[in-house]
């Protein structure tokens, strides 16, 4: 036998040999960068945490971290023995709470990462039918942007996302089914000096103080780009959030403005809590949709709860019907 294929072969046993706390270490070490702080939340002496990284590294006959004078730096090997424990982790962590809710009765447990604004009417109406058919699913909403939900999936954080791929690389990890395309609207306070006025156009809008979603999100990337189609530079935020119900306020509270989903903010319009600033966009967010890992086997609810998710999204209409009014 070669000395490759004996390394190979060496390689190819690791994950049977690697035990819980060798991941709960790597896992926590990961995000405290601390070796000291890792071996306290682990209730563990500092050298007894040494000595399982240690074994951890000649075990991948590799070096996982750089021990710089003031962090724990990961190598490149150690993102991807990161990425694995963290993974490894959350699996367990699933396989634990599904078996003890289907051994007490119940009907085990989902995980669904969504943007924010763009899936919500669809969510909540998918979950109301689930409910009908698997009353005891214990199903978890985390809301976040696209790219941080990414990062979760892949984590195995979470079951199903509804969101969009953001980076190239989420190609090659991910499966993409897209739902439905998404319109926007420029949004402000029932008070807004704005609303007077007959005709307005996007560039009139740039001097005025605006709500933006964080970089690195779809919306927040049409708003720059609306923007560079006038060969102008997209006004700076004031404020920086991806929550609607803190936009919400502030637009009720200031003269500042904000782009948001016409799905997210179309019910505060209609109850007159905020008002859609007369300006067409002329561009759209690229379609959202359900998005799971790569050759993945999904659980029986996950793959009913996806299956609604379809049905449903072709029930809603969609933002050719939207209306045009103020509200």
């Amino acid at each position: 036998m070669s000395k490759e294929d004996t390394g190979a072969l060496a390689l190819s046993t690791v994950c049977a040999r690697l035990r819980f706390r060798q991941l709960q270490l790597l896992d926590i070490l990961g995000r405290t960068r601390n070796l000291r702080m890792t071996a306290e939340q682990m209730h563990m002496t500092q050298p007894a945490a040494t000595k399982i990284l240690g074994d951890i590294e000649a075990m991948l006959g590799a070096a996982l971290f750089q021990r710089l004078p003031r962090e724990m730096r990961p190598t490149d090997l150690g993102t991807v023995a990161l990425r694995y424990a963290s993974a490894a982790l959350s699996d367990l962590n699933r396989f634990v709470g599904d078996f003890g809710a289907l051994r007490d009765g119940g009907h085990g447990h989902l995980t669904v990462g969504a943007t924010s604004a763009s899936a919500a009417q669809l969510l909540v109406t998918c979950i109301r039918e689930v409910r009908e058919k698997r009353p005891m699913l214990m199903i978890r909403i985390v809301e976040q942007s696209s790219d941080q939900l990414a990062v979760w999936l892949e984590e195995k954080k979470i079951d199903i996302m509804l969101g969009r791929l953001m980076e190239a690389r989420d190609r090659a990890l991910f499966d993409f089914e897209p739902l439905s395309g998404e319109a926007v609207w420029i949004v402000s306070g029932p008070a807004h000096p704005l609303l007077a006025r007959p005709q307005l156009s996007l560039a009139e809008l740039a001097d005025w103080p605006w709500i933006l979603y964080p970089q690195a999100t779809a919306i927040r990337q049409l708003f720059e780009e609306c923007f560079a189609d006038l060969r102008m530079q997209a006004p700076p935020g004031m404020v920086e959030t991806p929550s609607i119900f803190s936009t919400l306020e502030l637009l009720q509270a200031t003269d500042m403005l904000s782009l948001q989903p016409r799905v997210a903010v179309e019910k505060y319009i209609a109850k007159g809590m905020l008002c859609r600033i007369p300006v067409p966009v002329a561009r759209s967010m690229a379609s959202y949709g359900i998005v799971t890992r790569k050759n993945d086997t999904l659980s029986q609810p996950a793959r009913e709860f996806i299956d609604v998710l379809r049905k449903v999204a072709k029930q809603l209409p969609g933002d050719a019907d939207a209306p045009d009014q103020n509200g």
